[in-house]
Order: C-alpha cells, then structure tokens, then sequence
C-alpha cells in the first residue's frame, strides 16, 4: 500500500481545540466559538473555510455523542509521535492518570512524569 492509499484519520480533538479528557461542556464551548469563527457566511466564497466548517461539524458530531465519542477513543489515531514527552503529558494525563484504575501497571512512573511536567507548568 503507498503512503497516498493510507487511511487518513482526523484528530477530532484536535480539530475542536481541546484536551483528550475534556469534558462535554468544554466540547460545547468550543464548538459553539469555532463555529462562529469559521461559519461560511462569515467568510464569503472561501472554500478552505467551508471545509474547516464541515470538520468541526463533524468533529462535535462524534465527541458530543457519548457512545461514538467511546467508539472514536477506543479507535482513534492519534499520532502521538508529533508531541515531546511533557505535551503528551499533559494532552493525555486523562487517560494516563485512569490507566491505573483499570488495572494496568507501572502507571506511577508516567504519574511521576506527569507531576513533574506539571510543576512547570505553574512556574
């Protein structure tokens, strides 16, 4: 398969502006602000605005749904080889901080990195 045939997978939290653990009211928040910004009538004849538009639909369209925001999660791409070691932190603490919870192991090492990145953060 060449690299133009792969699938291409949309980062709908991404595409909305918010965290992997965001709740749905921020969801709903930033949707409803893009939206507004990127609305077509706003921008007149520019399709690439359009298009920007129709991904924010679609984007609150599966993460304000509980079950396909769980269906996206559970199958997402989220290439997580494009952030440094603190922006996957921080981006991710959701989802590392609960890892634990579900039984998995060795969680207090990424907790400790966690905590550390988050020092930073206040200073």
């Amino acid at each position: 398969m060449e690299d133009n045939d792969k699938p291409t997978y949309k980062d709908y939290y991404q595409i909305l502006e918010v965290d992997y653990d965001a709740t749905e009211e921020n969801i709903k928040l930033s949707y409803k602000k893009l939206a507004l910004k990127w609305h077509p009538d706003k921008h007149k004849g520019d399709s690439a605005v359009t298009t920007k538009f129709q991904a924010i639909n679609e984007a609150y369209t599966v993460l304000s749904d509980p079950d396909k925001r769980l269906e996206y999660d559970l199958t997402g791409n989220y290439e997580v080889e494009k952030y440094t070691l603190p922006e996957y932190l921080t981006r991710f603490k959701g989802m590392i901080l609960t890892c634990n919870g579900l039984g998995l192991g060795h969680t207090a090492i990424w907790s400790q990195k966690l905590m550390e990145s988050s020092e930073f953060d206040d200073k």
